[in-house]
């Protein structure tokens, strides 16, 4: 492993952390989509499908529970906690996001690093992780105001694909049988998708003011 990879994962959790403090210290969801929430989940649970039939390493193993506990436990609260789900965002979050689950599975079936059930169901989970995000950027920009937990939250969840994407070139260099270039691509797709958000973000930051997208 190297130090961008390392540093990736841990921007990753960290912006699970910080949703987890919101819904946990707030009672509330609001600004949060469920449906990206939901495309999260699927993504962690196609992507591990290997987590009790190949073993890695012990953070591996750790890395991939951790994922898929706290994206279900996140949905849970959504949906089910009866403090927390009254404040979500319903009416905003519309994203008809079958449309791109459908996509991302027949993008699979086509383009995938081998015709197997768990290398189908990978590429499958990268090619949706990659758009999983469109729904929460779709109802940021309808409510125009993000509150500050809800913009780390995003920020660093871009911020570890962006890291991703530097790990991906280091060990193009370093390591000669590197061949994933499927999560390159897609990951390059997924961080141009936060470009407009990190823009206003820093402009937040650089004034010191509440980020505010526009509709």
């Amino acid at each position: 492993m190297n130090i961008f990879r390392f540093a990736g994962d841990m921007t990753h959790l960290i912006s699970i952390l910080v949703l987890l403090l919101k819904i946990y210290a707030t009672k509330s969801c609001s600004g949060i989509s469920l449906k990206t929430q939901e495309l999260y989940a699927l993504v962690f649970l196609t992507r591990y499908l290997d987590l009790f039939t190949d073993f890695i390493s012990i953070y591996n193993t750790v890395m991939k529970i951790i994922f898929i506990a706290s994206s279900l436990a996140i949905v849970w609260c959504m949906r089910v906690h009866p403090i927390v789900r009254r404040s979500y965002d319903k009416d905003l979050d519309t994203f008809r996001y079958y449309f791109i689950v459908a996509g991302s599975f027949i993008l699979a079936l086509l383009v995938n690093e081998k015709f197997g059930f768990q290398e189908i169901f990978w590429a499958f989970s990268i090619y949706l992780e990659a758009v999983a995000i469109l729904p929460q950027l779709v109802l940021l920009q309808r409510s125009g105001n993000v509150d500050n937990l809800t913009g780390h939250y995003v920020f660093f969840l871009g911020a570890y694909r962006a890291l991703y994407i530097l790990n991906w070139i280091y060990r193009y260099f370093t390591d000669i049988h590197f061949n994933r270039w499927i999560a390159c691509i897609a990951g390059l797709v997924q961080t141009a998708l936060y470009a407009d958000f990190f823009y206003y973000y820093y402009i937040s930051w650089r004034n010191n003011s509440k980020l505010q997208l526009p509709a």
